[in-house]
C-alpha cells in the first residue's frame, strides 16, 4: 500500500478570531508577524485571549500536510517530539483520531503550541512556543519508521538542524523513499541556503516553494527560480498564490490554475496543497491532475480558519477528487 510519512515540528495550534487590534498591541506584535515566544510569554498570551473562541487542532507544516493524505485515504505516519501535558497528549491523540500513526518521541519539556490570531482583515499573527517540537535530533531516527511507506515528507522548518536532516533522509533513501521537501519560510532559506543547496542535489526528489521561498533559494522570479531549482531536482513546484502553481519536470513546465475560493485565512494554504500533488502522484496521476488536486485543496482550506477542513466538506473534495482522477 502506498503511503506517506512526514516529519516536522509538533505543534498544537490554537486559532483565534480577534474582534480588532487591541489585543496585538498590548503584547506589542506588529500584525502580520511570527514571534517565538518564551513559556511566560506564551501564558500571557494565552490569557489575553481566554474569552475569544478558540479552535485548536494539531499543527505544523508537515503534520497538516500528512492529515490531508490521511483523509485522502492514505497510509500516513508523522514523526515529532512533545511533552507529557496536555497539548502533547492532544496532538498524539489527533493523529490517531484521524488515521495517522504518530511515531511521537518524548520530552520532559513542555509540548510546542502555536498561537495564531486573525485580525478582521484576514491577516495572521503568529505567537509560536517551540518547546518540545525543537528537541527532535538525528539520535530519535531509527531506520524502521520508514518501513511500508514510499515518499518522505519534510518540513523546510527542520533546516536549522542540519545533522538531524541528514540522518533523517539518509535513512529514508536507504529504505527507498521518495523526498519532498516543503521550504517553508523564506527567512529559514535565507539562514540555511549553503547547506540547503547541497541537501537538495544529494537527497531531495520533489521541492515545494511559494514565491518568497523560491526568490529566497535563487535570486529569480518565480518561473526562472522554477527552472533552477529543476536543476537540482526530479521535480520542482513553485506556488503563485491567485496565480496557482507552476510544475518543472524533465524540461516540461506545467501551469496549474487555481480554484474559485472566498479566501479568509491562508493558513494550510501550501501545505495542504502538498497534500493533494503528493496524494496523485502515490496515484500515478500526471502532473496537470497531480497540481489540480493541490489547487482543489489549498483553494478550499483558505475559506475556513485553520488548516483543518471539516468532514463534510472533505466528503466534497474526494468526490472531486475522482472526477479529477477519471478524466481525460
Amino acid at each position: 500500500m502506498s503511503g506517506v510519512i512526514g516529519i516536522g515540528n509538533a505543534l498544537t495550534d490554537v486559532m483565534t478570531i480577534l474582534p480588532d487590534e487591541s489585543i496585538l498591541n498590548n503584547i506589542n506584535f506588529p500584525k502580520g508577524s511570527m514571534q517565538l515566544v518564551d513559556k511566560d510569554k506564551l501564558n500571557i498570551i494565552l490569557n489575553q485571549i481566554k474569552n475569544i473562541p478558540q479552535t485548536i487542532t494539531s499543527g505544523g507544516s508537515a503534520a497538516n500536510t500528512v492529515h490531508g493524505l490521511a483523509k485522502l485515504g492514505l497510509n500516513a505516519a508523522f514523526i515529532g517530539k512533545v511533552g507529557n501535558d496536555k497539548f502533547g497528549n492532544f496532538f498524539t491523540n489527533d493523529l490517531k483520531n484521524s488515521n495517522i500513526e504518530p511515531i511521537m518521541l518524548q520530552s520532559n519539556n513542555e509540548s510546542g503550541c502555536a498561537i495564531a490570531m486573525v485580525t478582521p482583515d484576514s491577516e495572521r499573527t503568529f505567537a509560536v512556543h517551540l518547546g518540545a517540537a525543537v528537541e527532535l535530533v538525528s539520535a530519535d531516527i531509527k531506520p524502521e519508521f520508514f518501513n511500508n511507506y514510499n515518499y518522505f515528507h519534510i518540513e523546510g522548518y527542520l533546516l536549522q538542524n542540519h545533522e538531524l536532516m541528514l540522518k533523517a533522509t539518509s535513512e529514508a533513501k536507504k529504505c527507498g523513499l521518495t523526498v519532498s521537501l516543503d521550504l517553508a519560510s523564506f527567512n529559514v532559506v535565507e539562514q540555511n541556503l549553503e547547506f540547503l543547496h547541497d541537501f537538495v542535489k544529494k537527497y531531495v526528489d520533489i521541492v515545494f516553494a511559494n514565491e518568497e521561498e523560491a526568490k529566497a533559494y535563487t535570486g529569480k522570479a518565480p518561473e526562472d527560480a522554477l527552472n533552477s531549482i529543476a536543476t537540482e531536482c526530479e521535480i520542482a513546484v513553485v506556488k503563485i498564490g491567485k496565480n496557482g502553481s507552476l510544475i518543472k519536470s524533465k524540461n516540461n513546465i506545467y501551469r496549474i490554475s487555481p480554484i474559485k475560493a472566498n479566501s479568509i485565512d491562508t493558513t494550510g494554504a501550501g501545505d495542504l496543497y502538498a497534500s493533494g500533488f503528493l496524494y496523485g502522484l502515490s496515484k500515478g496521476l500526471n502532473f496537470n491532475k497531480c497540481g489540480n488536486i493541490g489547487s482543489l485543496l489549498s483553494g478550499t482550506v483558505i475559506e475556513v480558519v485553520g488548516a483543518k477542513i471539516s468532514e463534510s466538506k472533505w466528503k466534497e473534495i474526494i468526490l472531486k477528487v475522482k472526477q479529477i482522477e477519471a478524466a481525460n
